[in-house]
C-alpha cells in the first residue's frame, strides 16, 4: 500500500533538511546529518532558504546592536 505521507521516500529526507535550514540549523550541521558536504547541501537546497531576507537582516542588526 502506498504511503499517504509522500511520495517517494526522498521526499521526507527532502523536506527534513529543508526544515532543518528555515529554521536556522547551521548548514555544516544539517549537511553532516544528511551526509552531504555543505557545498552539496548549499547546492542542492539553496532555493529553500531563499526568501529570508528579512528574517537574517533582523539578526544581523540585533548581532550589531549587541556590540555597543
Amino acid at each position: 500500500m502506498a504511503s499517504p505521507l509522500a511520495g517517494r521516500p526522498y521526499d521526507l529526507r527532502h523536506s527534513g533538511v529543508t526544515l532543518a535550514l528555515n529554521a536556522g540549523v547551521p548548514a555544516p550541521e544539517v549537511a553532516r546529518r544528511a551526509g552531504h558536504g555543505v557545498d552539496v547541501l548549499l547546492r542542492v537546497y539553496a532555493g529553500c532558504i531563499d526568501g529570508h531576507e528579512h528574517m537574517w537582516n533582523g539578526r544581523i542588526e540585533d548581532a550589531l546592536k549587541d556590540g555597543d
